[in-house]
Order: C-alpha cells, then structure tokens, then sequence
C-alpha cells in the first residue's frame, strides 16, 4: 500500500458476458491509466472474484460470495475529496466507458473505507 493512502475506494461491478473483453481492454488501457492522473490517486488495483476455500474449525469449507460483482477495482486515494474533484468527475467521463462500457455494468457497488 502507498505509504499516503488515507482512503480506500472500490467500484464493483458485473458487465454483461457480450461486453467482458471490451470492458477488462477499456478497463486497463484507458480508465485505470486516466483515474491514475487524477491529483490524490495513489495507486488502482483490479481484482476478479475467485472461489474461496479456507480451514475454519478445523475443516475445509467452500465459501460462496453469493450476489458479489465479478470485478472489483481499488483506489488507493490521500484523502476522500479527490472523488468530488474536477479531476475525477472530467476523467470517469473520458474515453470509451462512458458510451461503450458502463452502460452494460449491473450489480455496482462503491464503498469507502478509511485507513486506521
């Protein structure tokens, strides 16, 4: 983690299966590198959902995150106004996600965490 982050961003989503490679391309070469430009994002991290299983009581158990989006992405930020900044509103409306992308995004879920 960089050693500024004060907040922890996440966008969650589902994207329609037609729409996956558009979204993880778009994803990766536009809107992670545009967000990376906005003053006060550290650092982004994409995650993707995977099966779960973990020893708990002494056994193996199979966790289902039923209802958890897909894809999850992580905003490492200094401080919780960079997301009502200038900057960030012009940079999530650049590019292809907001016309080619977003539009096919389900079950998003944002949340905002303060580092302890």
């Amino acid at each position: 983690m960089h050693p500024n982050t004060k907040y922890l961003f996440t966008a969650a989503m589902d994207i329609d299966p037609e729409k996956e490679a558009l979204f993880n391309e778009v994803y990766d070469t536009e809107h992670v590198p545009q967000l990376l430009k906005v003053p006060g994002v550290l650092a982004v991290y994409r995650h993707m959902l995977a099966p779960l299983k973990i020893s708990m009581g002494g056994e193996i158990k199979s966790i289902v995150a039923e209802g958890e989006p897909k894809y999850t992405a992580m905003y490492e930020l200094d401080s919780a106004d960079v997301l009502c900044s200038d900057a960030w509103a012009k940079a999530i409306e650049e590019g292809r996600w907001p016309a080619q992308v977003r539009p096919y995004t389900r079950n998003r879920r944002h949340t905002l965490r303060r580092v302890l």
